[in-house]
């Protein structure tokens, strides 16, 4: 998952794309709604954040802005005020969820979880295809009910998979979502990653592996062979 968060340089705001980051989640920080536009028209996002980068800011304003370009991304607000006016305002501009902190960071990381989840059409916090299951609260994926040894950029890549369902990803996108331009190896890591998952899964599956490569185009997760 790769977020985009808006944030100033206060502790109180840094420590929300922090925690996230703790929870394998890719987060590009910046400090600007300009730079912000930038990268969202750039990248693909499954995500933004944005908070008040300084005290006269208004959250309503920056979210009107974003939602402008246009951008069609989720948008969620950390408030650092209680003010039901302005949450409504955000709401109105295009926010998809607000939270006031301080806040638990197990409610924000369940919170963007699940702003995510419905946004790429999975209500539920796991998704199944076959015998394979990818929980997105516990951060982890089973086979029969057999929890997967996955390392942490393994299981980001199941995930990214997971949330795009049914839908082909290039190595591109792949390793722009696990990497993010920050120490990212040769395109070649990708099919090492995909090769060690496939094996882990078909050892609990029964030769079923899930991950299905399209020529020229990337790779799917679903349980058919046939692509749309």
């Amino acid at each position: 998952m790769r977020i985009l968060s808006v944030e100033s340089d206060r502790p109180l705001i840094t420590t929300a794309s922090v925690l996230l980051k703790g929870r394998a989640m890719m987060v590009d920080v910046v400090h600007c709604i300009p730079e912000a536009v930038d990268l969202a028209r750039i990248y693909d996002y499954d995500l933004i954040i944005v908070s008040p980068l300084f005290e006269r800011d208004i959250c309503s304003d920056m979210i009107k802005t974003l939602r402008q370009v246009p951008l069609t991304v989720p948008l969620v607000v950390l408030a650092t005020h209680n003010d039901l006016e302005e949450k409504l305002r955000c709401f109105d501009a295009g926010a998809d969820d607000y939270l006031i902190f301080p806040f638990d960071p197990r409610e924000l990381t369940a919170r963007v979880d699940a702003v995510v989840r419905r946004f790429k059409g999975h209500p539920d916090s796991v998704v199944r295809i076959g015998a394979l299951e990818i929980n997105f609260s516990q951060k982890n994926v089973t086979v029969l009910g057999q929890k997967l040894a996955l390392t942490a950029k393994e299981y980001a890549l199941m995930e990214l998979l997971a949330l795009r369902k049914g839908g082909v990803l290039s190595k591109e996108q792949i390793l722009n979502h696990l990497y993010g331009g920050i120490d990212e190896p040769e395109m070649k890591i990708i099919d090492v990653f995909l090769c060690k998952i496939r094996r882990k899964i078909e050892k609990l599956s029964g030769g079923q592996h899930y991950i299905h490569t399209v020529w020229g185009r990337g790779y799917v997760l679903k349980e058919s062979d046939s692509v749309k």
